[in-house]
């Protein structure tokens, strides 16, 4: 196809596509989030290490981004997917494809799925007049119908950028590696720069002024096991360097290490505020007409535990 893309791949991609948005609006099982979509285009084009840096830096991306209602929001599933196959099919960096063409795919399918939300009132209706006929087999075969508009609106677009976009991409990627090397740095920049987006955002929605103190606790750690682990992966090298007969490889930084640390103050806390919680549930209001001061801070508490 001109971009490193047989067509094989493109119709497994195309089935994903279309998959992730029922699995995202029916199953959820997790297999529509941009890190799945990022191993599983990366296996089918052969390289998992692109798939998993690009599936996992679109993951950090949209982090703190959701939904409510109606509303529709960036497809980072479908970004990913495409994201992976040009950068694989056309040798670009991965942080440049996540910025070239994930985050902007991602923005643009905003648009289909607009689209298929306005196509499914078509059979939203159809079902409230079966309701008013109680016609209950009818029912279910609309329902189903729904997810046509749905799977269409990720099916379609993938199909035709894979398909055909390739020359284009491949084009764009050589001017851009020769005489656009400056945007391509820049592009690659931004791209390594976005998962801190995603972080600020969610932390936007945290209580991070109630316990800023976990927040600064967990950084120090994550830098300190950081330079210490880089400082004794070092030493290993050296000495590796110095004697052949020093085999002894040491790991890096565990993340899971990082995450039960994490884990464990979460539980500390979680158990202190049932405690304080069973202690003014036994002590009677000194004042009925009291207002919490908590509730006024605009956080939402119910989620802090």
């Amino acid at each position: 196809m001109g971009s490193g893309i047989a067509i094989w791949q493109v119709i497994i991609l195309t089935i994903y596509s279309m998959y992730q948005i029922m699995d995202e609006l029916t199953l959820q099982t997790s297999l529509s989030q941009p890190i799945w979509a990022g191993i599983i285009a990366g296996l089918v084009m052969g390289d998992l290490k692109t798939g998993l840096i690009i599936g996992g830096s679109l993951q950090l991306t949209v982090l703190g981004v959701g939904t409510f209602g109606g509303a529709s929001k960036i497809d980072a599933n479908s970004g990913t997917v495409m994201a992976t196959a040009f950068a694989i099919g056309t040798g670009m960096k991965p942080e440049v494809a996540v910025a070239a063409l994930g985050v902007p795919v991602a923005s643009l399918m905003i648009q289909t799925d607009i689209v298929a939300r306005f196509a499914n009132t078509f059979f939203q209706h159809r079902i409230d007049k079966l309701i008013d006929e109680e016609n209950y087999s009818g029912i279910e075969r609309n329902y189903l119908y729904g997810y046509l508009p749905w799977t269409l609106s990720r099916g379609i677009p993938v199909f035709l950028a894979l398909a055909f976009g390739g020359p284009f991409v491949r084009t764009a990627v050589d001017y851009m590696n020769t005489n656009l090397a400056w945007l391509s740095n820049g592009l690659a920049t931004a791209g390594a720069l976005l998962p801190a987006v995603g972080f600020a955002i969610l932390l936007r929605y945290l209580p991070v002024k109630k316990h800023w103190p976990y927040l600064i606790l967990g950084f120090v750690i994550t830098a300190m096991l950081s330079t210490i682990y880089g400082n004794v992966t070092l030493l290993g090298t050296t000495i590796a360097g110095m004697n052949a007969k020093f085999t002894t490889v040491f790991a890096n930084l565990p993340m899971l290490g990082i995450a039960l640390i994490g884990f464990a103050l979460a539980a500390m806390q979680y158990n202190r505020s049932v405690k304080e919680s069973n202690l003014v549930a036994a002590q009677p209001k000194q004042n009925a007409g009291a207002t919490d001061l908590d509730e006024q801070d605009g956080e939402i508490h119910g989620d802090e535990l």
